[in-house]
Formats: C-alpha cells, structure tokens, sequence
C-alpha cells in the first residue's frame, strides 16, 4: 500500500506542477527531478527524438554527471526499437546488455541498472524517459507503469506547451500584419468592428 501511495503522490504533484508550465524544457526538468525523486534513483533524464539526425537529444536530467552526459550520441533506432510498440525497456546490468551503447561510461559514473519508457504524443515516439540506477534493480511491474504513466503525461504537457507558444506566435505574426495600431488596446467595446452605415443615422443628429 505504501509503494502505491507514492506512486499516486508523484504523478499527482507532477500534473499539479507540469500544469502551470509554459514551457516544454520545463516539463522535461520537473518530470525529471519528480521521477528521480520518487525512485530515489542515481538520475533520471528526458529526451526528445531529432527528426534530422534520428537520434534522442538530451532535454533535461537530474542527478548525472555533465561527463556522462556528453559521452556521444544516442541512436533512437538502436535504442528504441524494442520500445516501438511502446513496450519499455529494463535493464539490470548495464555491463552485460548488448542494448547499452556505452558501459564504460556508464561504470564509470555508477550506474548498475536503467529502465527506459517511450514519450508517445499522437500515437507517434517522440522520446524517452530513462530512470540510472547505483545498485542492480529489477523494475516491479508497478515501476513500469508508473513510469509509463508520467512519461504518458510528459509528453501531453510539452505537446500543450508547443500549441502554446504556437499561438503566441500566431498572435504576434497577425499583430504585424495588421499594424501595432490595431492591437492597441486589448478592451473591446461592444460595437468595436461593427461597420458604420453609409446612411445618415438618428445618432448623427
């Protein structure tokens, strides 16, 4: 009961705090620190898929070193393919999984286990969720679906984020069309933008 007390305490401070973001790299930092936290994991990183290179940029992390960060590139194809039908990844040891691009490092920074879940926004893998581990764990089927859950949510609030800050833009965009003049005031008067009429009117006496 205590496990899945926590489960539902996370997600629901999560969506509490991802809710008021307006930004898509500030819903993959929170997720990041909520996931690292709740697991009391080494780290816990979010990334996106780059549609030119088809490999998984780092958008936020909690916990891991800038060395281990910077180790190379990560290859959404290799990485993901076994989570294309949106089935995640768990990994106990990281030395011993030909799934793992880079051991070394990873030994290096001290990390024995990973799990890793796809961020899928409109049916479509846009990332990935990946929880680091220091001692060898073998994710529960709770883990995963709690996991699954926040990744669900992650990619949600960074698709909302994007419309966001896609119609600020629109705004904008039409503002310079149509000449700051016409947006100078952002009150409108109930008559405002109905067309006068050509013919003479009681009001004009």
């Amino acid at each position: 009961m205590e496990s899945h007390t926590i489960y539902y305490d996370t997600i629901t401070r999560l969506t509490t705090a991802i809710s008021q973001c307006k930004d898509p790299e500030d819903v993959a930092l929170i997720t990041a620190e909520a996931v690292k936290t709740a697991f009391n994991a080494k780290g816990c990183c979010v990334f996106l898929v780059d549609r030119d290179t088809r490999e998984l940029g780092l958008v936020a992390s909690s916990g891991l070193s800038r060395e281990y960060l910077e180790k190379g590139p990560i290859h959404f194809m290799q990485n993901i393919k076994e989570a294309k039908d949106a089935v995640p990844i768990a990994i106990y040891d990281v030395m011993d999984d030909p799934r793992i691009e880079y051991p070394k490092a990873a030994q290096k920074e001290g990390i024995s286990s990973l799990m890793g879940v796809p961020i899928i926004s409109h049916d479509k893998i846009i990332g990935a969720l990946r929880i680091y581990t220091a001692k060898p764990w073998e994710f529960s089927f709770n883990d995963i679906t709690m996991t699954q859950a926040v990744a669900l949510i992650c990619g949600m609030a960074m698709d909302m984020c994007r419309m966001h800050k896609g119609y600020k833009t629109s705004i904008e965009i039409l503002k310079n069309m149509r000449g700051k003049d016409s947006f100078s005031s952002n009150k409108w008067t109930p008559f405002e933008g109905v067309p006068k009429s050509v013919d003479q009117s009681i009001c004009d006496y």
